[in-house]
């Protein structure tokens, strides 16, 4: 299998990632079992069915390489990270009919949210009461316009302009006081100029670390503004706590396998429209009481499916993953600029869990774009 050694260069953004990912918050986690003593430390359970999950991911990546070399003669191991040099544009080039569009849809995105915030009546970040009902309609249109329109942007357009576009829809999505979207939005970014981009190393230090300091801000300030929580823990405890706590939900749903029988997924699906949150059933099967509560990239489908459910989600996610990556070495623009969307989200997910409705119509759009390139390599054979 190729790790895209070649040529000096390493493929930071490869999906093994993931793997990666999932092991460094399970590190992050262990000084509030083992030497703090905060949370109770998990059984050896826990660890079996986290490798257990990785190792299917790992194996779907070799199962994609296979499938494109052998039933599209795809020779994904001889394909070397490209970079797609386009035309470095200034503010005052002319600009295509279909940059406009793309922009344009950017703007609608930031102008939507901006809506949603004056609707609201205050800055969510600063208000838990706020924050609880910052998640309208309104937010949800804007996020699906704005997520993939401004990395098909950065994708296609190398025009520095677009970053400030990039930086307000950034700021505004950081102030409805959630997390993640602010941190998809800027993992998802750089995933993309990544790929399309030659980039120096330390700029990309630089992203990484400013990534880790949102992610730090933005989840301080909000439980802050819960007043009628109090904590003791500074910034970086509060992450190793919160990372401690979630992989402990996850040690319960191992517990309680098959106790949502489906109806957690069905609730992912259809929640937003019916005032139903997935993240409470998983509340209510893990720990009996009605909270809104995290299970990582794991925990729902144990909850729903068992142990199988596990394995074929994370052979799926793999599976997509690393076939959309090897494409989009080839293709870029759109591909590179869904993969690092879905990428950034499954990331994410590792603490989350598959909860989101657009996450989920995210990876269907990436199945599509996978399904047209397909179809058209198939033809070329």
């Amino acid at each position: 299998m190729n790790f895209n050694f070649k040529n000096g260069n390493f493929d930071l953004f490869n999906p093994l990632i993931v793997v990666v990912m999932a092991i460094l918050f399970l590190i992050i986690a262990m000084p509030m079992w083992y030497f703090y003593q905060e949370l109770p430390s998990p059984n050896l359970d826990l660890y079996l069915y986290i490798g257990l999950g990785l190792l299917f991911f790992i194996f779907s990546a070799f199962a994609s390489n296979y499938i494109l070399s052998k039933s599209f003669k795809i020779d994904v191991d001889s394909t070397p990270k490209k970079i797609f040099s386009t035309e470095k544009l200034s503010l005052f080039d002319s600009y295509s009919k279909n940059e406009l569009i793309i922009a344009a849809l950017v703007l609608l995105g930031i102008l939507l949210q901006v809506i949603n915030i004056a609707l609201l009546g205050g800055i969510p970040l600063f208000s838990a009461t706020l924050k609880a009902k910052a998640a309208t309609k309104i937010w949800l249109v804007s996020y699906i316009i704005f997520l993939p329109s401004i990395n098909v942007l950065l994708a296609k357009y190398n025009r520095k302009s677009h970053y400030l576009l990039l930086l307000i829809g950034l700021v505004l999505f950081a102030l409805t006081g959630y997390r993640t979207t602010p941190i998809a939005i800027m993992l998802s970014a750089l995933i993309t100029l990544y790929y399309t981009r030659d980039i120096d190393v330390k700029y990309i230090i630089l992203a990484i670390l400013a990534i880790a300091v949102v992610l730090l801000a933005v989840g301080f300030i909000a439980v802050q503004a819960i007043t009628w929580q109090h904590w003791s823990l500074n910034p970086i405890e509060l992450v190793s706590y919160r990372a401690a706590f979630t992989l402990n939900i996850l040690s319960k749903a191992i517990e309680n396998q098959c106790a949502t029988m489906g109806n957690l997924f069905y609730t992912t699906l259809t929640g937003f429209f019916t005032h139903s949150d997935a993240r409470v059933l998983v509340g209510q099967a893990t720990l009996g009481q009605v909270h809104s509560i995290t299970s990582t990239i794991f925990g729902p489908a144990l909850l729903d499916f068992g142990i199988v459910g596990m394995i074929l989600q994370m052979f799926l996610l793999g599976l997509i993953l690393k076939t959309l990556h090897s494409i989009q070495n080839y293709k870029k623009e759109i591909f590179t600029a869904f993969y690092g969307i879905l990428l950034a989200q499954t990331i994410i997910w590792i603490e989350t869990g598959p909860t989101d409705i657009v996450v989920w119509l995210f990876y269907l759009i990436g199945i599509f774009l996978i399904i047209h390139f397909l179809k058209g390599a198939n033809h070329e054979i």
